[in-house]
């Protein structure tokens, strides 16, 4: 391994990634894979026009991101692993979830924590497939239309994170544990997925981070669902340390199946942007999440559902509970264009703010150029039900376990809608637990 020296943020913003690209281009970025060569050349192009997204920037408003990366994070290009031994994977295990798992430790993939049976689900190291004409085929092609600077940034230095393919006729399982004990990283990794026709993948990722380890993560998850294939996506957010943004893009071909699940119960400032793109007739799509947001935390979720062809069906519900100085940001944008006639598309966005310090920012969009559709959207912030929490507190509940129950009640609207039976019930446990 060639050691890599840190690159701070202690210059202009974007001239300090710039500098690392060039420093570490030859011999790191560009030494394994050189058919990614030319895509992270054009990809840090990209980046230098863009620059980071800055308060004028209108999908930005509520989020000064900008403000986060002037910590004094280290762009780890080689990030250390520390020994195998000394990590806790366990407790991040999904109880009677059959299922493979990976174990990914500052992003890199540790064979030792994992565990993979033979199949036909493919399951290896970026950088590893990375003259693999599948993946030629499908990285960077859907993301990085997109124009956004932190795609551009993660593509130009993605070097850890997993390819995952999954063959016609299959139906897969895979659980990947997330590990992060680099303090002051700024990490890129990078997932693709891609499930061929009449596949089935189910994906279940989970973040998590050792105590005090603080870190900037920019993520990028590109997946191709064939037709009539399905891929169900869930991320468990569970990592204190953590801030950053993360881009996932889901595109589907004719009469395929998504569902992409966030839920986020820890962190720092955190930027979750989902695009879905149902490219063909029948297609159907769904978009859950779920936030607890507490001290202060600030997360925002951004959605957009490109209805491109006709005869599609996306249903999207979100919701937030906000506490003490926390932030709340829901922008969801529904898109559906002259071609396709015959969409169903739904949106709901439900908050509540338990304190006054506490704010929601909401911001559903619908933009419809069909005349042949069905489309509803709305958003609603508020304080807990008085007269509900009157009864439980006449029934004889104690006030700190009636709002529990009302806010149960309320999130578990979301987790009820997780079709992986071994996964809801952990996310339900976790949720109770935080809420007591």
């Amino acid at each position: 391994m060639i050691e890599v020296k840190p690159v701070t943020t202690e210059t202009e913003m974007e001239g300090r990634f710039l500098d690392a690209f060039e420093i570490n281009r030859s011999h790191i970025l560009n030494g394994r894979g050189q058919s990614l060569a030319k895509v992270r050349d054009r990809a840090i192009r990209d980046f230098s026009e863009l620059g980071f997204p800055g308060p004028k920037d209108e999908a930005w408003k509520y989020t000064p991101i900008t403000r986060v990366l002037n910590n004094d994070y280290q762009l780890a290009v080689e990030p250390e692993l520390p020994a195998a031994d000394s990590l806790d994977v366990e407790s991040h295990r999904i109880d009677g979830l059959d299922a493979d798992v990976v174990v990914l430790v500052n992003g890199i993939f540790v064979p030792e924590l994992s565990s993979l049976s033979p199949g036909r689900l493919k399951v290896v190291p970026l950088l590893d497939a990375a003259d693999d004409p599948v993946l030629l085929r499908h990285f960077a092609q859907r993301s990085e239309p997109a124009g956004d600077a932190f795609v551009h940034l993660n593509t130009a230095f993605a070097r850890h994170g997993l390819y995952v393919h999954a063959t016609s006729g299959s139906a897969e399982k895979l659980h990947i544990i997330n590990l992060t004990t680099s303090s002051g990283a700024f990490l890129n990794p990078r997932h693709l997925f891609v499930v061929e026709d009449e596949g089935n993948l189910a994906v279940i990722e989970t973040h998590a981070g050792v105590a005090g380890a603080t870190h900037f993560t920019n993520s990028v998850i590109e997946s191709f669902v064939g037709e009539r294939a399905k891929f169900d996506y869930s991320r468990i957010q569970r990592d204190p340390g953590m801030s950053g943004v993360s881009n996932c893009f889901v595109y589907q071909r004719e009469s395929s199946n998504s569902s992409c699940t966030t839920v986020t119960l820890s962190g720092g400032t955190l930027r979750n942007n989902i695009n879905v793109l149902p490219d063909a007739p029948f297609c159907e799509s769904h978009l859950l999440g779920l936030f607890l947001a507490s001290d202060s935390m600030h997360v925002d979720s951004h959605t957009l559902v490109d209805h491109a062809k006709p005869d599609c069906f996306s249903n999207e519900l979100y919701k937030g509970i906000l506490s003490d100085r926390a932030i709340g940001v829901f922008n969801g944008k529904v898109l559906v264009r002259p071609d396709a006639q015959r969409t169903n598309a739904y949106q709901s966005n439900k908050s509540i703010v338990l304190d006054d310090s506490a704010s929601m920012n909401a911001k559903p969009e619908l933009e419809i150029y069909a005349d042949d559709v069905k489309c509803s959207h709305g958003a609603t912030t508020g304080r807990l039900d008085s007269e509900a929490l009157f009864y439980l507190r006449s029934r004889g509940l104690s006030e700190q376990r009636a709002r529990t129950v009302l806010l149960l009640a309320f999130a578990r609207d979301v987790l009820e809608n997780v079709g992986n039976q071994p996964l809801r019930d952990t996310l339900d446990e976790m949720v109770a637990s935080q809420l007591s």
